[in-house]
C-alpha cells in the first residue's frame, strides 16, 4: 500500500482524535488565542457551505434515484446502494489529488480531492439522500511529507453509507465503505468513529495546514479557530496554531500551546518533539531532557523506528543488522508488507535465498495495491532465475 497516495493531509500532524471531554478545556483554549497578530479574513466557508452541494444537485440526485427505483423492470436498490455506485460510476468518478482539500461543491465539479474531499462529497449526497453516514478516522501509520518549510504526516479518513433503520427488517446489503482505497487495505488499522463536528475540525486543520504551506498566515489562523470552534480538544489544531505562532517569533505562544495541548494527549509525538525544539533553543536542557525520554520511549515502541533502523543498515550494507532489525518491526506490526519486502531484501543479499523467496511471497499475499503487487511478482520471478 502506497500511504503516500492514499492519505489526506493533516498538518502538522493527526494522530488519533482528542478523548478529553471538551467542556473541561472550554475557558482555558479560548486563552490561545491572540487575535491582535492577524488580520480578519473573509470568504472562509461556513460548516453548511462545507457540506452545500451546487444549485440544483441535490433535487437532480432525488429525481435520478427515483427514476431508477421506478424504471420497468429496475432492481429498486436502497438509496445507500445506488449512492455507492454514483460515487464509483466510471463516468463519474473522482480522481484522488493530495494535499487539496475541497468543499462538497467543488469536488463535484472537478471531480478531484484527496480523501477528506471524497467524504466531504459523499457526506453532502447522502444528506440529499436521507442516507445516514459513519465518519472514520483510520489509524494507518503516520507517513511523512516535506512541503517547503514543513514536515507534515498524512492520516486517513472514510465513511460508510448506512441502509435504511427499519424495524423488523434486515437488508441484505449492509454499510457500505467509501474510500479511495478497497476495503481490504484498510482492514488491518484500528479505526476511530468520529462525529460531524470532529470531521470538520479535522477539514478546517487541513485547509489552514494548505495556507499555512502557502504562507497565507492569516488564513491560516482564521481557519485554525474555525477548527478548534468545532472540537478545542482537537490536538493537531493546536499544533498547527502553535507552528504559525512560531513563524510570528512568538514561542512564548507556541510554547503555552503546547503544554495546553500536553494535557490532553501527554504522550503526542508532535507535539513533544516541536516542544523540545524551543526547549533547545532556548537552552532549557533539563526540561528537554524530562521531553527527549518521552519521546525515546515513544519511538522504539513504534515499529517503524526498527523499520528505518533496517533501511539504513541495508544502505550502508550491513545486511545482518538489518536482517535484525527488519525482523524487529515485523514482530511488531507483522501486517505491514514493506516489512517483508525489505526483509526479503536483507535476507538475499546475506546469502539466505529461501527465507528472502518466503518473506518476499509473504509481501505479496500482504499488499493492497496493483503496483506493489506487480513490483513484488516481478522480484520474486527474479530470484526464481537465480
Amino acid at each position: 500500500m502506497s500511504a503516500r497516495i492514499l492519505c489526506c493531509l493533516l498538518l502538522p500532524l493527526l494522530v488519533s482524535c482528542a478523548s478529553t471531554p471538551e467542556h473541561e478545556h472550554q475557558t482555558s483554549v479560548s486563552t490561545l488565542f491572540h487575535d491582535e497578530i492577524f488580520a480578519p479574513v473573509s470568504g472562509l466557508p461556513s460548516p453548511e457551505e462545507v457540506f452545500s452541494l451546487p444549485p440544483g444537485v441535490a433535487q437532480e440526485l432525488r429525481r435520478a434515484f427515483e427514476r431508477q427505483r421506478n424504471m420497468p423492470g429496475g432492481d429498486n436498490q436502497l438509496a445507500h446502494t445506488w449512492l455507492s455506485s454514483q460515487l464509483a460510476a466510471a463516468d463519474g468518478g473522482f480522481s484522488y489529488q493530495d494535499n487539496d482539500t475541497r468543499i462538497a461543491t467543488d469536488t463535484y465539479y472537478d471531480r478531484a480531492g484527496n480523501c477528506m474531499s471524497l467524504v466531504v462529497l459523499a457526506t453532502a449526497m447522502a444528506d440529499a439522500l436521507g442516507v445516514a453516514v459513519d465518519f472514520q478516522d483510520v489509524l494507518v501509520q503516520p507517513v511523512w511529507d516535506r512541503q517547503g518549510d514543513f514536515y507534515l504526516v498524512n492520516g486517513h479518513v472514510n465513511l460508510r453509507l448506512l441502509p435504511p433503520s427499519e424495524a423488523n427488517v434486515v437488508h441484505l446489503r449492509g454499510p457500505i465503505l467509501v474510500d479511495f482505497l478497497p476495503e481490504r487495505a484498510v482492514r488491518g488499522y484500528d479505526r476511530v468513529r468520529i462525529n460531524r463536528s470532529m470531521l470538520l475540525a479535522m477539514f478546517y486543520n487541513n485547509l489552514a495546514a494548505e495556507a499555512l504551506i502557502n504562507r497565507e498566515h492569516d488564513k491560516a489562523y482564521g481557519l485554525i479557530r474555525m477548527s478548534l470552534a468545532q472540537s478545542n480538544t482537537f490536538v493537531p489544531a493546536l499544533n498547527t496554531l502553535a507552528i504559525l505562532y512560531r513563524y510570528h517569533q512568538r514561542e512564548d505562544l507556541a510554547e503555552e500551546v503546547y503544554r495546553q495541548a500536553l494535557k490532553q494527549e501527554p504522550e503526542n509525538m508532535t507535539t513533544l518533539y516541536n516542544l523540545a525544539l524551543i526547549l533547545s533553543a532556548q537552552d532549557r536542557l533539563d526540561e528537554w531532557a524530562d521531553v527527549h525520554k518521552v519521546l525515546e520511549l515513544a519511538r522504539i515502541r513504534n515499529p517503524y523506528y526498527y523499520y528505518d533502523m533496517a533501511e539504513q543498515a541495508l544502505s550502508e550494507h550491513e545486511y545482518q543488522q538489518a536482517v535484525n532489525w527488519f525482523l524487529q518491526a515485523v514482530e511488531k506490526a507483522d501486517y505491514r508488507h514493506e516489512f517483508y519486502f525489505g526483509l526479503s531484501q536483507a535476507y538475499w543479499a546475506s546469502g539466505n535465498p529461501k527465507k528472502a523467496r518466503q518473506s518476499m511471497e509473504k509481501a505479496l499475499a500482504l499488499s493492497g495495491d496493483d503496483g506493489d503487487k506487480r513490483r513484488y511478482q516481478a522480484k520474486l520471478n527474479a530470484m526464481a532465475s537465480h
